[in-house]
C-alpha cells in the first residue's frame, strides 16, 4: 500500500493531463507515492492519451460523470492509503511540492486535511482564487482566502509565509488522511461541484480535527478549467451550494437567524444581477433558491441525525464574525489581513 495516493479527477481535460502530468510525474518520489487518474466518462481522448503516453499512471474509469464529490467519493473508495492527495488536472506542481506536507501531517496527528499555496498559473506572482494561502468563511457562509477576497487577488510578497490554521482547504490540491476522509463520510454528492470541500472540511472541524496550509509547499492552478466563471451553471452552483452548507453545518444557536440573512443577501445578488442586465445570472441565483428549499427535507434529516450541531462549534475563532459583503463593499477592504483585523487571527 502506498503512504500517498495522488488522485486526478479528470472529465476531458487531456490538455491538460498532456501539459501537467510530466512535472507531476518528475517531482513525484514512486517509493511512496503513486499517481491515479480517476476519469469521469471523458469523450475525449483523455483514456488514449494516458495508456500511450504516462503507462506509470493508474486509471480508474467511472461509467458516467458523477461530478467532483461522486467521481471522487468512487474513486477513493477504491484506493488503499494512508494520504489522499486530492489534485485538479489543472495544477502545475514545483520541486518538492509534496514533501513539506507529508513531513507536516506525520507530525500532526490531529491535522486531517491541509493545503499548499495556490498561486495563479497565468499571473505567476499573484495568489489563485480557488484557496491562495488557505481558505476562511465569514458568519453568512461567503468564502474567502489569505491573498484572495471575492474576486480581488493579491500578488505573493511572503506576506502569508507562516504556516497558518485555516477553516477550509482547497479541492484544488489538498493532501487529507484517508481514515477521516471515509469516516465524515467523504464529499457531499448532492454538491455535485463546488463548495463540497468547505462542507467537508467544516463536518472535520466539528469532529474536532484542525486544518493547516503550508506555504513552504507551492503550485501553480489555472482555474476555472470544469466551469469558467462566467457560467450562469457556476453561478447557480455556488448560491445553492452555499445555502446547502450553512444548512448542514451551523450551530443550532445561530441557524435560523443566520440563514434568514443570508437569503436576503442573495435577493440583494439577484437585484444586482437584474440591474446589470445580468438575466442569466439573475435567473440562476432563483434557481438555486427553489432547489434549495425543495431540498430541505432532506438537509433537515441531516441536522436530526447529526446532534453535535446543538453544541458550540470548536472551531468558531476561524470564522470571521463580520459581514464579508459589508467588509468588501461598503468598506472598501479588499486584503484578507485589514478585513480579519480585530477577528481574533491578526
Amino acid at each position: 500500500m502506498p503512504k500517498v495516493s495522488i488522485v486526478i479527477l479528470n472529465w476531458n481535460g487531456a490538455h491538460f493531463l498532456q501539459q501537467f502530468l510530466p512535472p507531476l510525474l518528475t517531482h513525484t518520489h514512486y517509493d511512496w507515492a503513486e499517481i491515479v487518474v480517476a476519469d469521469n466518462a471523458s469523450t475525449d481522448n483523455s483514456i488514449t492519451l494516458l495508456q500511450q503516453h504516462f503507462p506509470q499512471v493508474k486509471i480508474i474509469q467511472l461509467d458516467r460523470n458523477y461530478g467532483f464529490a461522486g467521481g471522487y467519493n468512487r474513486a477513493l473508495s477504491q484506493i488503499d492509503a494512508e494520504y489522499y492527495v486530492i489534485l485538479n488536472s489543472d495544477v502545475e506542481v514545483t520541486p518538492s511540492w509534496i514533501e513539506p506536507l507529508l513531513d507536516f501531517m506525520e507530525k500532526h496527528r490531529d491535522v486531517a486535511a491541509i493545503m499548499p499555496k495556490i498561486r495563479s498559473w497565468h499571473q505567476r506572482n499573484y495568489f489563485e482564487h480557488a484557496g491562495a494561502a488557505g481558505g476562511y468563511i465569514d458568519r453568512y457562509g461567503y468564502p474567502f482566502c489569505r491573498g484572495r477576497i471575492f474576486n480581488t487577488l493579491e500578488t505573493d510578497q511572503g506576506q502569508y509565509d507562516k504556516t497558518t490554521e485555516i477553516f477550509w482547504a482547497t479541492g484544488a490540491c489538498m493532501m487529507v488522511r484517508a481514515q477521516v476522509f471515509h469516516a465524515c463520510g467523504g464529499f457531499d454528492e448532492s454538491f455535485f461541484a463546488h463548495m463540497e470541500e468547505i462542507d467537508l472540511c467544516w463536518r472535520m472541524l466539528w469532529k474536532g480535527y484542525k486544518l493547516y496550509c503550508i506555504p513552504q509547499s507551492t503550485v501553480f492552478h489555472v482555474g476555472g478549467g470544469a466551469l469558467p466563471a462566467e457560467n450562469p451553471y457556476k453561478t447557480y452552483l455556488n448560491f445553492r451550494n452555499n445555502l446547502f452548507l450553512l444548512y448542514k453545518n451551523l450551530e443550532s444557536k445561530l441557524f435560523l437567524a443566520t440563514l434568514l440573512q443570508r437569503l436576503l443577501l442573495d435577493y440583494v445578488a439577484a437585484a444586482m444581477f437584474l440591474a446589470q442586465r445580468k438575466f442569466s445570472f439573475f435567473i440562476s441565483v432563483l434557481k438555486a433558491h427553489r432547489d434549495f428549499l425543495r431540498s430541505i427535507k432532506v438537509l433537515r434529516q441531516f441536522r436530526k441525525q447529526h446532534a453535535y450541531l446543538k453544541e458550540k462549534f470548536p472551531a468558531s475563532h476561524l470564522i470571521l464574525n463580520k459581514s464579508l459583503v459589508g467588509q468588501y463593499f461598503i468598506r472598501k477592504m479588499r486584503f484578507f489581513s485589514s478585513i480579519m483585523t480585530g477577528n481574533g487571527n491578526g
